[in-house]
């Protein structure tokens, strides 16, 4: 496959991505990979698809939001990353891939989320009815619980989500909305502004999905928890079709069974791509 780093112009900060195109160039369709939380374009499902994507003939950009990684730098002192996120910036940052593919000729991409990438991807193509097709790895549930939801499985705020919430509405009213606050569970770090978006703004794929009518693939590891991923119900209220499989003996960021879950999401490709159900 062919690697092309890229620059994705925004109303900010550019995202930084790899855009693959199979070996010749020759492309049948267009695939956008979103991340998961405090991740990036360089690890997990974006790093690993790729090269089994490309084989089919798909061209693939892997993309940075804006809210990436936890804590990073650019080419000054000033912070961003994951710490910094809200939700309106993260479906942002969606469009403006998704506008960089279309001037590439790829006006309507398979969209792959995983996670925090996969509940964000929902949200684009309810946004987006004319996308051919999507594929969900492990992504979460979304909406006014996921707070509470994962604190309580022992991420985020874990016993403390009142706690945390009380502090971040102090700070954010006393003109400090950007200060960051250190959690006992994953994020670690996070602002004040950014754990109150998440409280009230994160979008609900369950609430989305009537609203979804292209081909779903929803997958889930065997060790992830069913009320955080909820591949069922998202089935069982989708506007289309909607097929679940669940990883055996595979975790949230599918260590050591990446080349399962590349080859579940390949075969479920290839005869949608060719009996042209999918093309961008």
């Amino acid at each position: 496959m062919r690697t092309e780093l890229v620059s994705i112009a925004t109303d900010g900060q550019p995202l930084d991505g790899l855009y693959y195109e199979p070996e010749g160039g020759r492309c049948i369709g267009a695939v956008l990979l979103m991340h998961g939380n405090t991740m990036n374009f360089y690890v997990g499902a974006p790093r690993f698809l790729p090269p089994v994507l490309t084989r089919l003939g798909l061209a693939c950009l892997a993309f940075n939001r804006r809210g990436h990684d936890i804590l990073s730098t650019r080419n000054s002192r000033a912070p961003e990353g994951g710490a910094f996120q809200t939700a309106s910036e993260a479906i942002a940052d969606n469009n403006f891939a998704a506008a960089w593919l279309g001037a590439r000729g790829h006006t309507a991409p398979i969209v792959i989320g995983h996670s925090n990438g996969g509940m964000l991807a929902v949200r684009h193509v309810a946004d987006h009815p004319e996308t051919q097709a999507l594929v969900l790895l492990s992504a979460h549930g979304g909406g006014a619980s996921i707070l509470r939801q994962s604190s309580a499985a022992g991420l985020m705020a874990g016993d403390r989500v009142d706690e945390f919430l009380a502090e971040a509405t102090r700070l954010v009213a006393a003109g400090r909305p950007r200060e960051l606050m250190l959690m006992p569970g994953w994020w670690y770090a996070i602002t004040a502004e950014s754990l109150l978006d998440r409280d009230r703004n994160t979008p609900s794929i369950l609430e989305l999905a009537p609203r979804i009518a292209c081909p779903v693939l929803y997958l889930r590891g065997d060790q992830e928890p069913k009320d955080l991923y909820p591949a069922e119900a998202f089935a069982e209220r989708a506007g289309g079709p909607c097929d679940v499989r669940i990883v055996a003996n595979c975790d949230h960021f599918y260590n050591g069974r990446e080349e399962t879950v590349a080859t579940l999401v390949a075969d479920w490709l290839a005869p949608r791509l060719a009996s042209d159900q999918v093309r961008s």
